[in-house]
């Protein structure tokens, strides 16, 4: 049995299907765009509150932290700058970004995150960070053994070299057990041109250099 509907239905159904895939474009692109516009900003405010509290220390305010008190020990004060570490750098990549406290979606959107239950810089374990393999850690898909890696924070800077890279799967998160020394672990997924979730983990893994 063949339905035959009339062609003012068919013209009907056509137009509002074009109207709904607009719809859908706009309302994507402009998530897209609101995503992007709220990174490139709290990375700005970011980089701002974190210069100012790196200048409240050098210039020896109160309530500052010095870097000569933390070095290697076991606990810190709150961070001077409320939910951010510092920021991350690796000149030769171009890699620079502010890295937040937690690894929610929203943190992630926006920054580079701490991993809860790791070690803060200038603390004895291992420091974890987590980035997307899409935005903020992309460069990572280019790293070298004996890289450099800075952590600028607001109670000093603090190098790291890298020692290895390797692939592992999502639930191996021994890579993040403390070892001995400082240590920094940084983590995104991979492939990086994956499409889709991807179903393996890059893993970075540096030795404080003193």
């Amino acid at each position: 049995m063949r339905i035959v509907a009339p062609r003012r239905v068919l013209r009907f159904a056509l137009q509002w299907s074009q109207y709904l895939l607009f719809a859908g474009g706009a309302a994507m692109l402009g998530y897209s765009s609101f995503a992007l516009a709220d990174a490139l900003y709290f990375q700005r405010q970011g980089r701002l509150q974190l210069q100012q509290a790196v200048t409240d220390r050098e210039a020896g305010l109160p309530g500052t932290h010095q870097t000569a008190v933390l070095h290697r020990t076991h606990t810190l004060p709150p961070p001077a700058v409320p939910g951010i570490i510092g920021r991350i750098e690796i000149s030769r990549l171009g890699l620079e970004v502010i890295v937040a406290e937690g690894v929610d979606s929203r943190t992630l959107r926006r920054a580079a995150g701490h991993i809860p239950g790791t070690a803060l810089p200038g603390q004895l374990g291992n420091i974890g960070i987590s980035g997307h393999r899409d935005t903020f850690f992309r460069p990572l898909r280019d790293v070298r053994r004996n890289d450099e890696i800075k952590l600028i924070t607001p109670a000093g800077e603090f190098r790291y070299r890298v020692a290895s890279t390797r692939v592992v799967e999502p639930q191996d998160v021994g890579v993040l057990d403390p070892g001995e020394g400082e240590s920094l672990t940084l983590v995104t997924c991979y492939p990086f041109y994956y499409v889709g979730p991807a179903p393996g983990r890059f893993i970075v893994r540096a030795e404080r250099v003193l």
